[in-house]
């Protein structure tokens, strides 16, 4: 019997997780023949005892994480995945993916599952500035690592764009080609993203001494139907922006949309700038202008971190410092921003 054989490699030769294999080695009643059979050939392949393995699922982590988004249909979520899964797997991790639809309620009800599942830690990228589930695993030392998301706690673990900084680049870069009537979608106050991303548009509009017109701020959720509508009920208006910063760039898909539909030409009689760089915001045709989050590198220092603090609970190493990484956002001109 080879020692340093566990669980873990008998999951890996059968193919499956060890979810799979703690199932097979207790008969669990709807688990597929075939996937049985490749679990105990691969114990006795690897000269394991079906007790060895047993004790080493009890003992040792089940090498898997979970993943909870916001809304996996917005493609920075989807995008943000994709890296995710991919590099946890390259590190010999299983992702659980969970879609909250922005729900509180369905995050709470995830994180327990999760949990429940005995994942070894979790990744949440979409949650509201408040949530007092969050806060409790932060205070269990729990695994968990917030992306793109910041709660104010002492033992809060995060990776994010600086998000305030973004906002304020989004309306600097629409000033400097003129625009003074600056509308606004917004979104609702709840998330943390949308939350700083307020704070750091009306900071710039501060700054340049510029004021607002209620009439043109979106503050509804985030659903491309919602922005939809606004967007062709205020380019109906006889007073309307010159331009329009969008805090996320599918819904400024929404807005170039409507504007469509109302005969608006971008950027000539409209300007647009999302935020967020989705991969569809870089396509030739659309050339959305947005502030860029650097998604990929954002996505690896969240699953790099977690594994780190998954591995000193392991090691029973209690850290004082945790893990909060703010990055720079960018401003990438493309077609739909124009002079005024």
């Amino acid at each position: 019997m080879k020692k340093s054989i566990n669980a873990y490699d008998v999951a890996k030769k059968a193919g499956v997780s060890q979810s799979t294999v703690s199932r097979v080695l207790n008969d669990y009643q709807f688990i597929k023949k075939e996937t049985k059979e490749k679990v105990l050939k691969a114990i006795e392949e690897l000269e394991f005892t079906r007790d060895e393995i047993a004790r080493s699922l009890a003992n040792r982590e089940t090498r898997t994480i979970g993943l909870i988004v916001g809304d996996i249909t917005n493609a920075f979520f989807s995008e943000s995945a994709k890296v995710i899964t991919r590099i946890a797997q390259e590190n010999d991790y299983n992702v659980i993916l969970c879609n909250t639809n922005h729900d509180e309620e369905s995050l709470v009800q995830y994180i327990d599952s999760l949990k429940g599942q005995r994942v070894d830690g979790i990744i949440i990228a979409g949650a509201d500035k408040d949530n007092k589930k969050i806060r409790e695993l932060f205070d269990q030392h729990f695994p968990v690592i917030l992306y793109n998301s910041i709660i104010e706690h002492d033992k809060a673990n995060y990776v994010a764009v600086n998000n305030y900084q973004g906002a304020r680049l989004a309306v600097e870069h629409l000033y400097e080609l003129g625009h003074r009537d600056i509308g606004y979608i917004a979104g609702p106050e709840k998330y943390v993203t949308t939350h700083l991303r307020n704070i750091g548009f009306e900071s710039a509009l501060t700054h340049y001494n510029l004021k607002l017109n209620p009439n043109f701020v979106y503050t509804d959720e985030f659903l491309y139907e919602k922005v939809y509508a606004f967007t062709k009920k205020l380019l109906r208006q006889p007073e309307r922006p010159s331009c329009l910063f969008v805090a996320s760039d599918q819904m400024a898909l929404a807005v170039l949309d409507a504007a469509s539909s109302e005969n608006i030409e971008i950027p000539s009689q409209l300007s647009v700038i999302g935020f967020d760089n989705i991969s569809l915001a870089g396509n030739s045709y659309i050339g959305l202008s947005t502030v860029a989050q650097p998604m990929k590198k954002m996505a690896r220092l969240a699953l790099e971190n977690l594994i780190v603090i998954m591995e000193r609970k392991s090691n029973k190493e209690v850290s004082t410092l945790p893990v909060q990484i703010v990055l720079d956002a960018e401003v990438f001109s493309r077609k739909t921003t124009g002079v005024r």
